[in-house]
This record gives structure tokens, C-alpha cells and sequence, in this order.
């Protein structure tokens, strides 16, 4: 039971460090762009190099 006196800070803590992690990156806009990697990842780059003048 006395486990219990350190457990419960330290949940406290790590939740509190996890919430200013999380309003860090909203803050820094981590969350604006949601589809863009997603989509990057289909676009050939390869097919672009081609396409631009040397």
C-alpha cells in the first residue's frame, strides 16, 4: 500500500509530460497537415526530376 505514495505522483508526472508534449506539438503545427505525408508518398519524384528543364 505504500507503493501507492510514489505510484500515484509519478502516474501524475508522466501525464503531465505527456499533455505538454501534446500542446507543444499542436502548437507547433504538427496536426495542420494530416493528408500531405500520406500523399507525398505516392508522388514519383523520379517522374518530376524528368520533367524539369537541365
Amino acid at each position: 500500500m505504500t507503493v501507492l505514495v510514489y505510484l500515484i505522483p509519478v502516474a501524475l508526472l508522466l501525464g503531465g509530460v505527456g499533455l505538454v508534449a501534446f500542446l507543444w506539438a499542436l502548437k507547433s503545427g504538427q496536426y495542420e497537415d494530416l493528408d500531405g505525408a500520406g500523399e507525398r508518398i505516392l508522388i514519383d519524384s523520379e517522374a518530376d526530376d524528368e520533367a524539369a528543364p537541365r
